[in-house]
């Protein structure tokens, strides 16, 4: 089974073209090598696939011809990834979320400065 086939069914990649264009671009590895979009896969490799900024490392379980539901995933593929990406992951969320209590309303001028001001210093 081609590899960008592959990606796109398991519900890696939106579309079949993004996840080819992931491959020409060095995005997907096979033991540690970029390969192309037509590169066939078998039943145990081990890809390391570069989703900004999360780096997923997975098993190929299983191949199949079409597209499944997301339920069924985990079936097709094992995943290898360390904990510590995914909590990399919480850490930028947690880091980039901002609260305002509700109602009220749109911050000022001067509050939107006083609010840049402060994202641009070094605490």
């Amino acid at each position: 089974m081609r590899i960008d086939k592959w990606l796109w069914c398991v519900r890696l990649y939106k579309t079949r073209s993004i996840a080819a264009e992931a491959c020409s671009m060095g995005k997907v590895l096979l033991g540690g090598q970029t390969m192309k979009p037509s590169k066939e896969i078998k039943v145990g490799d081990e890809l390391t696939i570069n989703l900004n900024p999360l780096k997923k490392k997975v098993k190929i379980i299983g191949l199949l011809n079409n597209r499944i539901p997301a339920k069924d995933v985990p079936k097709y593929y094992e995943d290898l990834t360390p904990q510590e990406e995914y909590d990399k992951i919480e850490m930028m969320k947690m880091m980039y979320f901002e609260r305002r209590d509700a109602h009220t309303g749109r911050p000022t001028k001067r509050d939107r400065r006083d609010i840049e001001r402060f994202k641009d210093s070094d605490f």
